[in-house]
């Protein structure tokens, strides 16, 4: 089955319904998502909070088409995600979704843009230069698209990925904690972009993280525990956020005692 052409609506930009996985079978399965319902506003950065092994990648690899659900299903702009051949979902990957890692996945022997174009390349589309303009300028990399990525500093690279998940105007732009291999400046640097992507070049951010400050960047806070939506945090602050994790683990604390006696 086809990818149908981007159709993302005014409203809901990515979608999850009764979504479950579950890793293994038998007595050791385990249930990394438990029938998630959520919605993913266009033209919005979320980020996606939990505490470790929430569930919180699993639902990004799920959405992003990286990985299949054991039920449910995923929607992007419209597409059924989980009705994909693979065929498909590579051609949907390639031209609907972007991706930002906390590794910074550039090609060495590339400049930074090279690396940028590489997606449209890979497509066989030849680059709308005002749009990649308007990138450069809106991620400030004028002075460095002819270097290297040796060339440059942690943050912009992270910043040429960036770009490199943008050009193709995705649907939505993933992000797998972004700032994890940079420095507290950096990641501030960094965080401004991607809020800058989305408030004046319309983009969708979806963000995993588990540092509270960098989800204080998005407009949302979406919390994960024990594969299930746990709270759901508007216009986010670094308190806000704090509060809602502390919040979890007070909930998580009696459950271990029960386990632990």
């Amino acid at each position: 089955m086809a990818a149908s052409p981007s159709q993302t609506t005014a409203t809901t930009a990515s979608s999850a319904r009764g979504l479950t996985k579950t890793y293994g079978s038998g007595a050791a399965a385990v249930r990394a998502l438990d029938g998630v319902d959520v919605d993913f506003a266009a033209g919005a950065f979320t980020a996606i909070m939990g505490p470790s092994g929430s569930g919180k990648s699993t639902l990004m690899h799920l959405l992003a088409g990286l990985d299949q659900a054991t039920a449910g299903t995923v929607t992007l702009g419209g597409t059924d995600v989980t009705r994909l051949d693979d065929d498909a979902l590579t051609r949907l990957r390639r031209d609907r979704v972007g991706f930002v890692f906390q590794s910074f996945n550039l090609l060495p022997m590339f400049t930074a843009e090279q690396n940028i174009l590489l997606p449209l390349e890979l497509a066989g589309t030849r680059p709308d230069r005002e749009w990649l303009d308007l990138l450069v300028a809106t991620l400030g990399l004028g002075q460095r698209l002819t270097h290297r990525p040796s060339e440059l500093s942690g943050g912009q690279q992270q910043r040429v990925a960036i770009a490199r998940a943008l050009i193709a105007r995705p649907d939505v732009v993933f992000a797998d904690e972004p700032t994890g291999n940079l420095d507290s400046r950096s990641g501030a640097e960094v965080l401004s972009f991607l809020r800058r992507s989305v408030r004046e070049l319309g983009r969708t951010v979806v963000m995993v993280t588990h540092d509270p400050t960098a989800a204080a960047y998005a407009d949302r806070v979406v919390l994960l525990a024990d594969g299930r939506i746990a709270g759901d945090i508007a216009d986010p602050t670094p308190e806000s956020v704090l509060a809602g994790l502390d919040a979890l683990r007070a909930l998580d604390a009696p459950a271990a005692e029960a386990v632990a006696s």
